[in-house]
């Protein structure tokens, strides 16, 4: 069986490099487009594709033509998880204003094959992958199996490795758990406020141009001048505007 995947994982990057190979004249992009940017919660800081170079790759694919970026969603979150707002607002955007979602690479939209195949079958959503833009269905197809296979396969590499620790009697995890449970909370903490007094401005002119007083009202007021949460999106709850008031005062 493994020799199979290994000859069909040859196979996907020996057409891949083909293709890339080949001198493709692209013509100036028009129309709407929506940026997507993801990186891991677990391996956010060894990824070789940062948010900053993901932005740069996608900019530097709509180069040139008569084009619109109406949306950037940027995520935290595995790509094996499908449950992300932030890609499920992006999704919504680009169907609603008829947009191509546009991300850097494929895994950054997902590594679920099942989750990746029901987009290439959605007729309502376009996408293209910045670094293989004129890639086929069929090839983006194969990416995505390739995709899947190789994040399971370093999750049962990690879990393997963990085993083999425990058996030489090495404790995972931090010697003094209170310590680093009571500084990654104090980190989220600091972080949040932060977040907050970058916004702070924002905030308050929209509440201030809108007459917004309710708490639901101020998150209408956000949502409409398309101001982002913590989180990427654009849609506020009221519960999202108290923990922010709270933090600007």
């Amino acid at each position: 069986m493994y020799a199979a995947i290994y000859i069909c994982y040859i196979w996907v990057v020996y057409t891949t490099a083909q293709i890339k190979r080949r001198k493709f004249k692209m013509a100036p992009h028009t129309g709407k487009f929506v940026a997507y940017f993801r990186v891991s919660t677990d391996r956010q800081g060894k990824s070789g594709l940062g948010l900053d170079a993901q932005r740069e790759r996608v900019m530097g694919y709509l180069n040139g033509g008569k084009w619109s970026l109406i949306g950037e969603y940027t995520e935290v979150e595995s790509g094996r998880m499908n449950e992300r707002p932030a890609l499920a607002n992006a999704i919504k955007l680009c169907k609603r204003e008829k947009a191509t979602l546009v991300v850097a690479t494929l895994d950054r939209l997902t590594r679920d094959l099942a989750f990746g195949a029901q987009l290439l079958n959605d007729t309502k959503v376009k996408f293209v992958c910045a670094d293989f833009p004129e890639a086929s269905r069929e090839l983006l197809q194969m990416r995505m199996v390739f995709a899947e296979w190789e994040a399971r396969k370093i999750g049962e590499r990690t879990k393997a490795a963990l085993g083999e620790l425990k058996k030489k009697g090495v404790k995972l995890g931090s010697p003094t758990p209170m310590i680093g449970s009571a500084a990654g909370t104090k980190s989220i903490v600091a972080n949040a406020y932060a977040w907050a007094e970058k916004v702070r401005p924002q905030v308050q002119e929209a509440i201030k141009l809108s007459g917004a007083v309710t708490l639901r009202e101020i998150a209408t007021a956000l949502a409409a001048r398309q101001i982002e949460t913590r989180r990427g999106n654009t849609e506020w709850s009221p519960s999202q505007v108290k923990n922010l008031m709270a933090r600007i005062g």
